[in-house]
């Protein structure tokens, strides 16, 4: 398609019309759509994109500002067939807060999306490995960022450590030369890659913060990166050193108790991240800080596994599967 006739095109689009009970009631139909770019955006031919936990809970009404009808999905890997000059036929992917939940997504043939806010595709990493980068590696960035980066002689202690959050984070505060502890609820090892060897501590079995004080020599942790929520707070926050920075992205009861003379005592900073605030540009920003690791291999993509991959026509069974807390990285390919 020359960049003359792809001003519009007719894209495939999964649809979702209305909100529904649960991730079984969800009924997604695939409509074809018109697409047109505007002068400062790209029209990207999607080859994969990932499906999120954020994308199943906002088909199913936990997100308010959700709009429907519309087409999910915040990661994307594809090719540019139409933009600017100079744009046409690169090999991109990024990510999104608002795509799919506030605006139509990435679970389509085709995306419009600005120019700022695509990232080159490593030439190493398949399509659908780069579909898979986007919001665990944002969320795990972007706490770094707002925290202050891990350095050489840090300690990061990251609770759900086996989950998508959990090993971007590990592998981030490892290339950038800390020590990291991961926290799992019952006893495993750890999944992902790192640049380092990490000790894992089974909060099943052990008291966490007594245990990274053994690790530190009395110290705790600089950075605690809290994938979970406030089940793990209390022992995130015993576990902090002084000026420790605890990272918040999840809740489960919302409301938790704390020491706060402990918590000005100890010169803590609480940090909270929601990346369903940052716009396709901020989030290409944050990619682009990571782009250096992935041209390293210090950052690796997560493995996809085959069975992991649905076609558009069976986006209710990724949406399903990912609902259904799956360790794998789900995959649509139009």
């Amino acid at each position: 398609m020359s960049s003359l006739d792809a001003k519009s095109v007719e894209a495939r689009c999964v649809r979702l019309n209305a909100k529904a009970e649960n991730a079984a009631a969800l009924a997604p139909m695939v409509e074809r759509h018109a697409l047109t770019r505007g002068p400062n955006d790209l029209l990207i031919e999607v080859k994969a994109a990932a499906v999120n936990p954020s994308d199943v809970k906002a088909a199913t009404g936990l997100m308010p500002y959700a709009v429907f009808p519309r087409t999910p999905g915040r990661d994307y890997a594809g090719i540019v067939i139409d933009g600017p000059a100079g744009t046409v036929g690169r090999e991109v992917f990024g990510s999104s807060g608002d795509l799919g939940i506030r605006r139509d997504g990435t679970h389509a043939s085709h995306l419009v999306v600005e120019a700022d806010a695509v990232v080159e595709k490593p030439k190493m990493v398949s399509w659908e490995e780069a579909a898979g980068i986007g919001v665990p590696f944002v969320t795990a960035m972007e706490g770094f960022r707002r925290a202050g980066l891990p350095k050489k002689g840090d300690t990061v202690l990251v609770f759900g450590v086996n989950g998508k959050v959990g090993q971007a984070a590990v592998q981030i505060a490892t290339w950038q030369g800390a020590s990291v502890i991961g926290v799992v609820r019952k006893a495993e090892t750890y999944e992902g890659h790192a640049n380092a060897t990490i000790e894992v501590i089974d909060a099943s079995a052990t008291d966490v913060a007594a245990r990274v004080r053994e690790f530190t020599g009395g110290k705790g942790a600089d950075i605690v990166f809290n994938t979970v929520g406030d089940p793990y707070f209390e022992a995130a926050h015993k576990s902090l050193a002084l000026r420790g920075r605890q990272i918040l992205i999840a809740a489960i009861d919302r409301i938790v108790q704390f020491n706060i003379l402990e918590f000005y005592r100890g010169q803590h900073t609480y940090v909270g991240i929601d990346t369903l605030g940052l716009s396709s540009a901020a989030t290409g920003a944050v990619l682009r800080d990571l782009g250096p690791g992935f041209a390293s291999g210090h950052l690796k993509p997560f493995p996809i596994k085959a069975n992991a991959v649905y076609p558009l026509e069976r986006a209710k069974e990724a949406y399903v599967a990912v609902a259904g807390a799956s360790r794998d990285r789900v995959i649509l390919k139009p």
